[in-house]
């Protein structure tokens, strides 16, 4: 861990300054049997390209309000973490009435309607793939994302006490984020290169902290299962096994 990092694009930074290549985000849905492994250095690409596509397509500026809803997906930290870049505020579930712009996913199109701003929709679909049509009155991220450049540079710093995340009911800014992040890897027993297997939603602080904040801040990687419950006690234990797993939380 970098003590001099204050916000979650920093840890990010920092990760990726320090070993490009180890896996970061490793993605499971037991529903599809799709698995996905990012690198800190392919995960930060997404997260450049996405906040260029924040920052540049969608006109977002720091202290923006974005309605998150995503399910726990690595896509969804992709999501937060250009948030975090750019300086706009993630809302996990948040109100798309009142947020500036809305990201849905395929379950949730006709309550992100309700954003009278930009809003982006997501399949959710095995290695990104695109929506068959876009639902309308949304832009496909999967067909919007891969032409966005592959650095990112604000056109505004992000400041460490700016607000950066709400997730039921709770405002972080990104210090607070980034020390809560600290807080929980120590509860945990987190070090650096230890993996976390979640099955935990992302609904929470609890949830996100295990999920994503935690290792990231630990210098440590996630091993993110969705409907991990469709998973035997054989096969929890064989991935377990498979990806040198340091920590199950379900």
């Amino acid at each position: 861990m970098n003590a001099i990092d204050r916000t979650p694009a920093d840890l990010l930074r920092s990760a990726l300054a320090a070993d490009p290549a180890r896996p970061l985000v490793t993605f499971y849905d037991d529903a599809t049997g799709e698995r996905v492994e990012l690198s800190v250095a392919t995960f930060a690409n997404w997260v450049a390209k996405t906040a260029n596509l924040l920052q540049g397509d969608l006109s977002a500026e720091p202290g923006d309000r974005l309605a998150l809803l995503l399910p726990a997906h690595w896509q969804t930290a992709v999501w937060l973490l250009a948030c975090h870049s750019t300086g706009v505020v993630a809302e996990v579930g948040g109100d798309p009435a009142a947020a500036d712009l809305v990201v849905s996913g395929p379950d949730s199109l006709e309550a992100a309607r309700a954003c009278s701003g930009e809003r982006i929709a997501l399949a959710l679909r095995p290695l990104g793939g695109r929506f068959p049509h876009a639902p309308e009155g949304f832009a496909d991220y999967a067909v919007e994302v891969p032409g966005q450049g592959d650095r990112f540079a604000p056109f505004a710093p992000v400041e460490p006490d700016a607000p950066a995340l709400t997730v039921a009911g709770r405002e972080l800014t990104g210090a607070e984020l980034v020390e809560e992040a600290r807080a929980e890897a120590a509860r945990l027993g987190l070090a650096p290169g230890d993996r976390v297997l979640s099955g935990l939603g992302w609904e929470n602080w609890e949830g996100l902290a295990a999920g994503l904040y935690a290792p990231l801040a630990a210098g440590g990687s996630v091993v993110l299962c969705r409907n991990a419950g469709r998973l035997s006690e054989e096969g929890l234990a064989r991935r377990v096994a498979d990806e040198r797993v340091s920590l199950t939380l379900l």
